[in-house]
């Protein structure tokens, strides 16, 4: 395991065609940048006097994690601080090894410190993928010096990584490549005479490179394997020049970056629960159709609609749950994708709709209260009484039917008497909820004009 596990060159074959083996090689591989200044993009990182490119030439690098989405350089920086750097360099994947390798690790960085005096940097790709028993394996070689880990992720490392390793190491966050970068990539991988296409720059038109830029969203690999797919199908087709028209008959959808179970799942949902209760139409079809265009599962959207409309419109508007029920029964009636445009109606209706957090705020403070204050029996005038023994204990005595009273209000005490005079809902001016504060405020009223001496009917009901 020990040096680079990255080494760029291809064997030759056994009849000796190097050239041919090494045309094989994918063409996002093969322009991999040889050098810090090669690099595109990252410069708020990697431009000239920045820390973390004087802490690589001057190889005093200390253990960082390089978080970013895919194609944005991650990997690619960890080979060149390979190429750099002084020490001893170890790699591998976190999908291929396991606790047995890591340890055989971390005994070799001991004796090269110990025996030779050397360092060694591991680089980690896909850290997120270790468990925290494996990460904690890195924890005394990190901790001894005798470890600089580089960690490659594409999850937030506040979730990811634990919170020991994390704390020893420099969180470094690596951008979406914008267009402008994309397209100095593809142009230099269309004319390099010796790793790349050799073509004419005439033949690839600018209007093509920056569709090709649109459509990978930030991700050099994905622009790089297209443009791979572009000039295999103008070769075989015997195409002079390559226009837009081509890249859009090749590509029919952009490549959209959305990971189901990982950070920009709940980026998204967020940014769409936040624009509906910030009453945003447009915002909201936006968000949602970026989700469901890069294949969000419906029902899930359609369960946090059905959240958004209790906790943000609550009774306000209480058409607008019953509207997201129907939604989601539309979306699994119809399948998508025609159930979208169900799911669009909902949220715009979400949008637009009075919005009220009075319930929201109402049952957290009884959450609060459950756990905060005593459990206090049931007052006994509120329980049932089905049998001689439980009315001979005081069940049901004293309980007022409302029915029977002419304001169908009764002055009784129905919470604990913890929290005899608590006020949990308090009704908005907004929408329905505008009505419904109106008539507490009436039933309130009454409560507190039930004469004394008005005869109580005592019932008990199941």
């Amino acid at each position: 395991m020990s040096g680079s596990l990255f080494d760029d060159e291809v064997p030759p074959n056994a009849a000796g065609d190097k050239s041919a083996q090494a045309a094989s090689v994918p063409l996002a591989e093969r322009m991999r940048p040889r050098t810090l200044d090669e690099l595109v993009g990252q410069e708020h990182l990697l431009a000239p006097g920045r820390p973390l490119r004087e802490a690589i030439e001057s190889d005093a690098l200390q253990s960082i994690i390089l978080w970013g989405p895919p194609g944005t350089g991650k990997t690619t920086l960890a080979r060149l601080i390979a190429t750099v750097t002084r020490a001893r360099f170890v790699a591998f994947s976190a999908v291929l090894s396991g606790i047995k390798e890591i340890k055989a690790v971390m005994a070799e960085a001991e004796e090269a410190r110990r025996r030779l005096g050397h360092r060694t940097i591991l680089f980690v790709d896909e850290i997120h993928r270790f468990n925290k028993a494996q990460q904690d394996a890195f924890l005394p070689r990190v901790e001894a010096g005798d470890l600089v880990l580089i960690g490659a992720t594409t999850e937030n490392p506040s979730f990811e990584v634990n919170a020991a390793l994390l704390s020893r190491s420099k969180v470094f966050v690596l951008k979406l490549l914008d267009q402008e970068a994309l397209a100095t990539i593809l142009r230099r991988a269309w004319t390099d005479p010796e790793r790349g296409l050799a073509r004419e720059p005439e033949a690839l038109s600018d209007e093509a490179t920056a569709a090709i830029a649109k459509y990978a969203n930030g991700d050099a690999r994905v622009a790089l394997n297209v443009l791979e797919l572009v000039a295999g199908f103008a070769k075989r087709r015997k195409i002079a020049r390559v226009e837009v028209s081509l890249i859009a008959e090749l590509l029919e959808r952009r490549s959209l970056l959305y990971d189901k179970t990982g950070e920009e799942h709940y980026n998204l949902i967020f940014a769409l629960h936040k624009s509906v209760r910030n009453s945003d139409p447009d915002a909201s079809l936006y968000w949602l159709g970026r989700m469901l265009e890069a294949g969000e599962d419906p029902l899930y959207i359609a369960r946090r609609l059905v959240r958004m409309a209790v906790e943000d419109i609550g009774l306000a508007d209480p058409q607008a749950l019953s509207l997201c029920i129907a939604a989601r029964d539309a979306v699994d009636f119809l399948g998508m994708p025609e159930g979208n445009l169900a799911l669009a109606e909902a949220a715009v209706y979400l949008s637009i709709a009075p919005k009220s957090n009075a319930l929201y705020t109402a049952y957290g403070a009884v959450q609060e209260d459950v756990q905060r204050t005593a459990a206090q029996p049931v007052p006994l005038h509120l329980r049932n009484a089905p049998t001689g023994l439980m009315k001979g204990l005081g069940y049901g005595a004293g309980y007022q039917y409302a029915h029977d009273l002419d304001a169908k209000v009764a002055d009784m005490q129905c919470l604990p008497d913890n929290l005899r005079d608590r006020t949990y809902y308090t009704p908005t001016n907004e929408g329905i909820e505008k009505r419904i504060r109106e008539r507490l405020q009436q039933i309130r009223e009454r409560r507190r004009g039930v004469s004394q001496s008005e005869p109580h009917s005592q019932k008990n009901e199941t």
